[in-house]
């Protein structure tokens, strides 16, 4: 039995995802139009090439060639407001960020989905590698197919409600499949490389972004003995198990072991210290995607995106407290960092890193 059609739409980003996502929801029979969403800018002072325009760009040929419209929203200021604010003042608090978690949260799924509801559609579809599945239960976010591409992490702080108005057409599909549906179908932008960097920013040195906003504050690069190894220009350009970027010739390579903000020195070592693994880690601001499930629990998670599914067990032990203990020991942990949460390959839960 054929599905309802729908009024959908894509937020058509330049890339060859979006653009196979909004291709496959037409072929199907969907009434489908596009929105490109401007919101980044580059700021004179910074040596970066913001990629909007020529993003935006490849959005239009994507839609002229679909047939379908393609409006620009810009929702640069509110995304100044809540996802830049959010990485400059978390970063200032010597933690690491993930604001394309954020963006996702704020932006796509609650701005842009806002909207695009006001404006009488059924649904929004990004070119996200997830699933999205209903029952009596529910809405149940999903691992995507293809394990080297899944973005379900990214997708971790997102409602039963956000969930209920999405689509992602590539979640059973694997990214390779993509591009050769992309160059058989004629799309435009078939053999365009991803996108990388921060969430619509694009590709820009982290510490020359965050110098705008959060002076250089020279200090001691030092080992764990207290030796001195070289200088940085501030311990928060700066986060655990970072290896690129210390400055530091000759010898083995070195990583950021912590941040020492009380003395302002970057404390580095050797990839096998063991103050760089832990089996223990504690969590806040605990958000279920879904169904509350009773503690302990004993699930899947990772640390950061990409990272393979690792056993753990959760405890709730105070208020807006948590304890992970992982099965096996985990390298550099960074608070601030986001945990996402698996029973299976159904992404529960999330909580941020506090230690």
């Amino acid at each position: 039995m054929k599905s309802k059609a729908l009024k959908i739409l894509v937020g058509l980003s330049g890339g060859v995802d979006s653009a196979v996502a909004a291709f496959l929801l037409k072929k199907e029979g969907h009434e489908v139009s596009a929105v490109f969403m401007k919101n980044f800018s580059s700021r004179d002072n910074i040596d970066h090439e913001c990629p909007w325009r020529k993003d935006q760009a490849e959005a239009q040929k994507v839609a002229d060639f679909l047939g379908i419209k393609l409006e620009t929203w810009d929702f640069e200021e509110q995304y100044r407001k809540t996802v830049v604010k959010y990485l400059f003042d978390t970063y200032q608090k010597g933690l690491t960020p993930n604001p394309d978690i954020l963006c996702n949260s704020e932006i796509k799924f609650k701005l842009f989905l806002a909207k695009a509801l006001l404006a009488g559609y059924d649904k929004i579809a990004t070119g996200h590698y997830a699933q999205i599945i209903e029952n009596k239960k529910g809405f149940h976010l999903l691992q995507g197919l293809d394990d080297n591409k899944d973005q379900s992490y990214f997708l971790s702080g997102l409602t039963q409600e956000q969930l209920s108005h999405s689509l992602f057409p590539l979640g059973k599909i694997k990214k390779p499949k993509v591009r050769e549906m992309a160059k058989q179908a004629g799309l435009p932008n078939a053999d365009r490389k991803d996108s990388q960097g921060i969430c619509f920013v694009g590709k820009v040195n982290l510490k020359d972004f965050l110098q705008q906003e959060i002076p250089a504050n020279p200090g001691n690069i030092v080992d764990l003995n207290g030796k001195i190894m070289g200088k940085h220009e501030g311990v928060i350009y700066y986060t655990p198990g970072q290896r690129k970027g210390i400055n530091i010739g000759g010898g083995p390579a070195l990583y950021v072991i912590r941040k020492n903000l009380a003395k302002n020195e970057l404390v580095v070592g050797p990839k096998e210290s063991i103050e760089l693994y832990t089996k223990q880690i504690k969590v806040k601001n605990w958000h279920w995607l879904g169904q509350a499930h009773k503690f302990p629990i004993k699930a899947k998670g990772k640390i950061r995106y990409r990272q393979t599914d690792q056993a753990l067990k959760i405890d709730k032990i105070g208020d807006n407290l948590y304890q992970i203990t992982f099965k096996k020991d985990q390298f550099a942990s960074a608070a601030g960092q986001t945990l996402a949460v698996y029973l299976k390959n159904e992404l529960i839960a999330s909580a941020i890193i506090i230690d």
